[in-house]
């Protein structure tokens, strides 16, 4: 009988409550201070820019949080559970001895994990009385993504897109304007931040930062829009902890346990989401596996540091400075990177909780070349039938370096990686890199 290759659960499987990391932390997390007096902010210092139920989660040590009902219902209504595929014709390809598995959130209504913490965040926006939503976008997935939630719960939305996506990816911006969203591209002319950008450099491809800086401005500016983030902040990894959850169930299905759990990383939200609860299982002494963030070598906000290139220090969030000093793995927050395809990669720090991790030795970091996971990428596609988001190529790439290295070693491992979307809309992306 053939090895089973797809593993699903029930609707009733789908996780009722987040996974909180942060009570298993070792050492302490260093907390967000306000950068002008260098103190830890307090609750009501985010209160202009996020809801009440967002803040409280941000900063709660409580191990486990209940998901909302009416959330459950959406993610549900949306893919939830996901399923956990064996890539039994990638291993033959590779001739490998290892195990590769991997979980498929590119299912989703907008084909990412993102909509996972943007559901919850629109729900509770519109209980707290808002009206709009901004946000920025990378390559468009989390937009998207806002778009669809906001669209559910009757809310506005208006998204700044980095430049370079915004024109690589032209399909992004159709989709969450059929969701109702009004899109621009970043640096824009609609806000302050943004002009200045533009002033100093009219050509300006954009970053992360800089449709941050200009979000987080709209919402400023009026006490009935809100701000909404895809990935860094503590609340958006607790959301995505639907995943890793899963993972471990879905594990259990099979009967093995994974040894290498690998995660593409911007912000560290899909990563998060998809390793956390397995690294709440390792730091109880419940599981021993490895996990590793892989991130572009344009953006290398972690491995940067044995070059110089980044530090583990205080820094914003964004361009402008608008935001709280978060300490993380940092590039600079005025670092503006090359116009990789990878977009949802391109950002100057990482999330908090990811950084704490790596710099204790929980996570490990990698770093490749774009034209390397296109390749890998297209391999993928080939074996697995499935056409991968540059970003989610990364982790690919990742899995194949690995279970190359299990067959040199002849080792039997579980590789195990998170598809976080797919690429049906980075054709152009394919075509140019891989001169299709």
């Amino acid at each position: 009988m053939a090895e089973k290759i797809k593993y699903i659960l029930d609707v009733e499987e789908v996780p009722k409550s987040w996974y909180n990391i942060l009570p298993d932390l070792p050492g302490k997390l260093a907390p967000p201070l306000h950068p002008g007096t260098k103190e830890p902010i307090t609750p009501d210092m985010l209160a202009p820019l996020f809801p009440m139920e967002l803040i409280k989660q941000e900063m709660s040590q409580e191990g486990m949080i209940a998901i909302p009902e009416e959330v459950r219902e959406h993610l549900i209504r949306i893919a939830r559970p996901t399923p956990l595929y064996r890539a039994s014709r990638l291993e033959k390809y590779l001739k490998t001895p290892a195990k590769i598995f991997y979980k498929r959130e590119d299912v989703s209504f907008v084909g990412s994990h993102k909509a996972n913490t943007a559901i919850a965040q629109a729900y509770y926006n519109k209980k707290e009385g808002i009206e709009k939503l901004s946000t920025e976008t990378g390559a468009g997935q989390w937009g998207s993504a806002l778009a669809l939630a906001c669209s559910m719960f009757d809310l506005k939305c208006e998204v700044f897109m980095v430049r370079a996506s915004y024109d690589q990816k032209p399909h992004r911006k159709t989709i969450m304007k059929l969701y109702g969203a009004e899109v621009h591209a970043s640096p824009s002319s609609v806000t302050e931040a943004g002009k200045k950008i533009l002033s100093e450099d009219p050509k300006c491809t954009g970053s992360l930062g800089i449709a941050i800086s200009e979000a987080i401005e709209v919402a400023a500016k009026d006490e009935k829009t809100h701000y909404s983030l895809g990935s860094v902040l503590n609340h958006v990894m607790l959301h995505q902890t639907v995943i890793g959850q899963e993972v471990l169930k879905q594990f259990e299905m099979a009967d093995v346990k994974p040894d290498m759990m690998i995660g593409c990383v911007g912000g560290g939200s899909n990563f998060a989401g998809f390793t956390f609860p397995a690294i709440g299982q390792k730091l109880k002494g419940k599981l021993e596996c490895e996990f590793i963030a892989v991130e572009p070598t344009a953006a290398p906000s972690i491995t940067g540091v044995e070059s110089g290139k980044s530090k583990f220090e205080y820094d914003f969030g964004d361009t402008a400075g608008m935001t709280p000093l978060l300490k993380m793995y940092t590039l600079g927050h005025k670092f503006i990177p090359s116009p990789i395809h990878a977009g949802g990669l391109r950002y100057h720090g990482m999330a908090p909780t990811v950084s704490h991790l790596a710099n204790e030795g929980v996570v490990k970091a990698e770093a490749y070349e774009q034209l390397e996971t296109f390749e890998s990428a297209a391999i993928f596609t080939r074996t697995e039938g499935i056409i991968p988001a540059p970003e989610s190529a990364h982790a690919i790439h990742s899995a194949i370096v690995h279970a190359k290295r299990a067959k040199e070693k002849n080792e039997e491992k579980v590789i195990v990686f998170n598809l976080s979307g797919h690429g049906l809309l980075d054709l152009g992306g394919y075509e140019s890199v891989l001169k299709l």
